[in-house]
């Protein structure tokens, strides 16, 4: 796994991926397991083609933030029952779910999209700034996080 990544550069193969066929659930997860090589692969993206508008069509979540939450929990959430990392898990997700709702003022994707065709452009840029956001906002987080698992894992001096 990356620790650290060209942000950038995730964020590009993102938004093109988005504009070339997948999602948006499916190209945040495209862009964070490419760039943080968290092998997660197409496997991951096939469990999220659900996710995008509201839930297939029901316009509940919104994709970006259901693909963001997986990528999350994939770094940092348990696999085994009962393992208490589960609270750290909750806690990022909660972090980036508040981030996003501040920054487009709901997670709701009928909310998000309210009056825009699903075919029309704007739709599709709006869409796109969230994925944007989405991908930028799960990078920093796991560069952030990642870091301070490394920084706790140095043997300290005596």
């Amino acid at each position: 796994m990356n620790r650290t990544i060209d942000v950038n550069a995730c964020r590009e193969d993102g938004v093109w991926i988005f504009h070339n066929g997948y999602t948006c659930s499916e190209s945040v997860i495209y862009a964070i397991d490419k760039h943080f090589d968290l092998g997660m692969g197409t496997d991951a993206i096939a469990m999220s083609s659900g996710f995008p508008w509201g839930l297939g069509g029901g316009g509940c979540l919104c994709g970006a933030v259901v693909g963001s939450a997986m990528c999350l929990g994939y770094v940092f959430g348990r696999r085994q029952p009962g393992d208490p990392c589960i609270d750290r898990c909750f806690s990022l997700t909660q972090e980036f779910h508040d981030r996003f709702k501040k920054e487009f003022g709901a997670t709701c994707c009928r909310a998000l999209l309210r009056g825009m065709d699903r075919n029309a452009p704007e739709r599709k840029e709006r869409c796109a700034r969230q994925v944007v956001f989405a991908i930028e906002t799960v990078a920093e987080m796991l560069q952030r996080e990642l870091a301070k698992d490394a920084q706790e894992t140095l043997p300290t001096s005596n």
